[in-house]
């Protein structure tokens, strides 16, 4: 099974960062398959990385075996000739390392701050998306071949994030595997995509798709249920203070119910047999953990577990 990281995103990439960098150069050498970063643009405070391809760019530098991967590229943000350019480049330039997953993006803000109609974005994603499949394998219309040539090359893997039936069955139709959510559960996903499959007729792609989930875990239980505690207390914070500011009311908690749906914790043999029933039920062959709880756990405890992780269970889910 791949075992990727996430969760390093807004106020999680803040620091120094040679730091930061370090961080992943580490993760390199522990033998983590890949690490996702997802784009966002225009944040207030300002994000430092809100150019996925940039910081891929950096860390292919400075590694040597993990795989990056961008969760999402927001497709109707972009004009996608140069995309596509832009990300052929990378792809050479890392020795085959990229992975692009992609999506239409859901904050309205980006969209009108850069003067396109959010209203478009499935239409102008679509659109994207055939665009950049076409620079990439074959020639471009007669009007633009002179100034664009086609790249003819191979593109990275592809995925697909989103949670609606129009996306869903988008990634159906185009055999793109999935970058399945953590919040909400993948549950409500993998019922639509199994019915949008139905729909179409076309083959599944769960065995290349990607489920996510946080990753708790100590050296005996007791550790484990510590870790858990301080992950579901700073979450619920986080949470609660994002609720007010938007003036809603805050989601419900329920520990059980996000124990048993987004989180993997116990000891190391608690954590490898959690892993193989996920692989088991769910049929997908890669695995996005959260170490850092999406931010509110600090990357020196977060670093931490990745040891103790790849110590104790890496080597025992390869073959799971």
């Amino acid at each position: 099974m791949r075992i990727d990281l996430y969760g390093w995103t807004r106020d999680a990439t803040r620091g120094d960062h040679r730091d930061f960098l370090a961080l992943f150069e580490e993760a390199d050498r522990l033998g983590f398959d890949g690490v996702w970063f997802n784009e966002f643009h225009f944040q207030d405070p300002p994000q430092p990385y809100p150019s996925t391809l940039l910081l891929a760019a950096a860390l292919f530098a400075r590694t040597e075996r993990i795989r990056i991967g961008t969760s999402i590229l927001v497709l109707p943000l972009h004009g996608p000739l140069l995309l596509a350019e832009m990300i052929a480049q990378l792809d050479h330039q890392s020795g085959g390392r990229l992975d692009i997953g992609i999506g239409r993006g859901t904050d309205p803000q980006t969209f009108t701050i850069l003067g396109i109609d959010h209203a478009q974005a499935r239409e102008r994603f679509e659109a994207a998306f055939d665009t950049m499949l076409r620079v990439w394998s074959q020639p471009l219309s007669p009007e633009h071949r002179a100034s664009a040539p086609p790249l003819q090359q191979p593109h990275p893997p592809l995925y697909q994030a989103g949670t609606t039936p129009e996306t869903l069955g988008f990634a159906a139709r185009r055999g793109l595997p999935l970058l399945l959510s953590l919040e909400p559960p993948e549950g409500r996903q993998l019922a639509t995509y199994a019915q949008a499959l139905a729909e179409t007729g076309a083959a599944g792609t769960l065995a290349r798709s990607s489920l996510c989930r946080y990753l708790c875990m100590g050296r005996n239980t007791a550790g484990a249920e510590a870790a858990v505690d301080e992950l579901l207390s700073r979450r619920q914070t986080a949470r609660d203070a994002s609720a007010k500011a938007r003036g809603v009311e805050p989601a419900p908690f329920d520990r059980n119910t996000i124990l048993s749906e987004q989180v993997i914790w116990g000891d190391p043999e608690q954590c490898i047999a959690q892993i193989a029933a996920l692989r088991q039920t769910r049929g997908t062959g890669a695995l996005r953990l959260v170490f850092n709880g999406n931010g509110v756990i600090d990357n020196a405890s977060a670093l931490a577990s990745m040891r103790l992780f790849a110590e104790t269970v890496l080597p025992a889910v390869r073959d799971v």
